[in-house]
């Protein structure tokens, strides 16, 4: 971008003061006008409408700790319902052209961490413990302190970690990657396709999404996530409808008997906020509620801050306008993530889409909450996309995270061994907990032999310590006689 086109995102003088909408939204004084703040709105909800596929998808092809499912229809709801109401709140009480959803990455955490040590409620609690600490945080200025504590570059290596990780179940959910049988008596523990090899036409599905996909992100086409999911989704409903398919998986590609349908709020308030630590644990719970604040905490951070900078909105000092209401709505998205049982909510860097439309307030949210709630009643047309359809998104949001891992200095090894044990233990255990456990320790650890342990806030050997006995609660129950 050039210096002009940075001097152009800024806002202009402030004309003279303007009422209703326009003033209320500083809709003129940030250089902006109601019809870009429209587009924008509509570009930011096209291009992250796919949550309302995938969200469903992830929560829905888990189970809890009792063998129970939560219904496709019913998540669909509660995913539109929270995005809805917090991305209208992030509007008109931050000001930000910044929508918020359920975060991927996040879902993954309840779905493959949370749910199978715990019931669903129990989950979603953690969920809501989760926003109210964040809030807490807000509140009581404590987020410098934690966000001092853990180096930049290994949070970036969180990232794409969890960039790892969902990409991994893409390939796994689509059919592309399956787990070898124990009783094939082989050390491999996974292969390509079900039998060694790529069989039948959802995984042809799966082949041709993931194609489209990175074709349309290579030519910056607004939209590709979402394109490639419609587009592979009616081709899957006609290869249905001509060829002989035993099955989908979770959803079958069929054209519904309706499109409008009343939304099944059946989800919504299903919660049990502490039924997860008699379930789970108290540590176990406690460093799951962690792994989501971490996770929710620092992406909606820089977020925030990318979206803020985009749009020309940062102060002379740097700073995002009213930071402190910012931050407390995203705390309450993954409240109301929660209480929707939809998941932890946050801010989604998706809204940059929109800022490249123009909008430049917190008025192109009403027209993206305002679509989140359209979609409230075509539960049935969302409900036909089959997981082959949309799992290359999984792939693609896998390969956008893992842009961030340019920034870690990969000659230093004192944080390039930490960042490389975080990055592959996720995807290895299949736990993003675990894989933030092993660079955690990793770091403090290789601070330490350097004589360099005075470096490290006391935070985070805090926690290294948790995570450190977490690791090693088998042996030491064994030792206190516990079992």
């Amino acid at each position: 971008m050039s210096e002009e086109q940075k001097v152009d995102n800024r806002p202009s003088a402030a004309p003279p003061a303007a009422g209703g909408v326009d003033g209320f939204f500083k809709i003129s004084a940030r250089g902006s006008t109601v019809g870009r703040e429209i587009r924008g709105g509509f570009a930011t909800f096209f291009t992250m409408a796919y949550i309302l596929v995938l969200n469903p998808i992830i929560l829905g092809s888990a189970k809890d700790k009792f063998g129970h499912t939560l219904d496709t229809g019913q998540l669909v709801t509660a995913t539109a319902l929270v995005a809805c109401v917090m991305t209208v709140a992030m509007g008109i009480g931050g000001n930000l052209p910044l929508a918020i959803a359920a975060g991927l990455g996040l879902n993954a955490v309840v779905a493959f961490q949370l749910a199978p040590l715990m019931s669903w409620d129990d989950a979603m609690g953690l969920v809501v413990l989760e926003g109210l600490l964040i809030c807490v945080l807000v509140l009581t200025g404590l987020r410098e302190a934690i966000m001092n504590a853990i180096p930049q570059q290994l949070k970036q290596a969180i990232g794409v970690g969890i960039g790892l990780f969902i990409a991994f179940i893409g390939f796994v959910d689509a059919g592309f990657v399956s787990r070898i049988p124990d009783v094939a008596h082989t050390t491999v523990p996974v292969q390509l396709g079900a039998v060694g090899r790529l069989t039948g036409w959802p995984v042809l599905v799966f082949c041709l999404g993931v194609l489209l996909t990175i074709a349309l992100l290579a030519r910056k086409v607004k939209g590709a996530i979402l394109i490639s999911i419609v587009t592979m989704t009616v081709v899957a409903i006609v290869i249905d409808a001509l060829a002989d398919i035993k099955s989908w998986g979770l959803t079958t590609p069929k054209v519904p008997d309706k499109i409008v349908a009343t939304p099944d709020f059946g989800l919504v308030g299903h919660v049990d906020l502490f039924g997860g630590f008699a379930e789970a644990g108290v540590l176990t719970a406690v460093l799951l509620v962690f792994t989501l604040v971490l996770s929710d905490f620092f992406d909606a951070m820089g977020t925030i801050v990318g979206i803020s900078a985009e749009a020309g909105l940062l102060d002379e000092q740097g700073q995002v306008p009213g930071i402190g209401r910012v931050l407390f709505i995203d705390g309450a998205a993954a409240v109301a993530g929660g209480l929707g049982s939809a998941s932890s909510n946050t801010a989604y860097i998706e809204s940059a889409a929109g800022v490249g439309e123009g909008a430049r307030t917190g008025f192109a949210n009403l027209v993206t909450g305002g679509l989140f709630g359209l979609a409230l009643f075509l539960t049935p047309l969302l409900t036909i996309v089959p997981l082959q359809a949309a799992a290359p998104a999984l792939i693609a949001v896998g390969f956008l995270m893992m842009t961030h891992v340019k920034h870690i200095d990969w000659d230093k090894y004192e944080i390039a061994i930490p960042a490389f044990l975080t990055i592959a233990a996720m995807p290895f255990t299949y736990s993003i907990t675990d894989g933030i456990g092993a660079g955690f320790i990793a770091y403090v650890v290789i601070k330490a032999v350097l004589g360099k342990a005075k470096e490290v806030n006391w935070l985070l050997w805090a926690v290294s310590a948790l995570f450190l006995v977490y690791f090693a609660i088998d042996p030491v129950e064994q030792l206190l006689g516990v079992k």
